[in-house]
């Protein structure tokens, strides 16, 4: 599905990505894994055209999304969650969650309202706040809700659980573990081991805008060579 070979990224003369290979199936959940400043924000930027690659690929399908603005790629079937929730603070729940939505792919069975509540109730209770007024648990859910909305064949999640109290992040997770049951297909930056290991199908593990490592969770979890090195553990 997602296939991104060689990508080089930065920010005007600063280069932060150097030959970044990677790759979504269908019906996958891969992670990019590493220490902040590594590049994995950078990346996830650079496929969703929020900053312009300086090389490399990124297919879609077999389509090629490097250089396409992000209104184009997201309609090409990404959806982001990103880093920070950036949900629209003077809208209410419902609003944030119609704003962006679109079946373009015409699923026989896409995202709704309705189904986005069932899968968050608490949401439901609240759909007439504005999203300032929401908890952080409670915006990151909006978020995702928001995402998928848009009925994305690939969701894209910058920093799914960061900062939210660990009864939220045990939501979030669950939440993930449904949609992946649902054959959703989704790329994740995280830095909970424990609970991408059970989720995730791939790592990949970025060490200064390079892939240095790339396997199973089972691989990764009967290495701790890498994860000291790569990911402080």
């Amino acid at each position: 599905m997602l296939e991104v070979v060689g990508l080089e990224a930065g920010y005007g003369t600063s280069q932060v990505l150097f030959g970044v290979d990677l790759a979504v199936g269908p019906g996958e959940v891969v992670t990019l894994l590493g220490r902040n400043g590594m590049g994995k924000t950078t990346t996830v930027r650079a496929l969703m055209g929020l900053i312009r690659p300086s090389g490399g690929r990124v297919l879609f399908d077999g389509e090629s999304l490097a250089g396409l603005p992000s209104h184009r790629i997201a309609r090409a079937g990404l959806g982001l969650v990103p880093e920070g929730r950036q949900i629209f603070p003077t809208l209410t729940v419902w609003e944030n969650l119609v704003a962006t939505a679109a079946n373009r792919a015409a699923q026989a069975s896409p995202w709704t309202v309705e189904r986005v509540f069932e899968l968050f109730p608490g949401l439901a209770e609240r759909r007439r706040h504005p999203g300032h007024a929401l908890s952080g648990g409670e915006q990151q859910m909006l978020a995702i809700g928001r995402a998928l909305m848009t009925n994305p064949r690939l969701l894209i999640l910058d920093e799914a659980t960061e900062g939210l109290a660990p009864l939220v992040r045990a939501q979030i997770w669950d939440c993930l573990a449904h949609l992946k049951g649902l054959g959703q297909s989704i790329l994740i930056i995280d830095k909970n081991l424990d609970a991408l290991g059970h989720l995730a199908d791939r790592h990949y593990v970025l060490e200064k805008g390079r892939v240095v490592w790339s396997g199973d969770p089972a691989a990764l979890a009967s290495d701790p060579a890498v994860k000291h090195r790569y990911l402080g553990v």
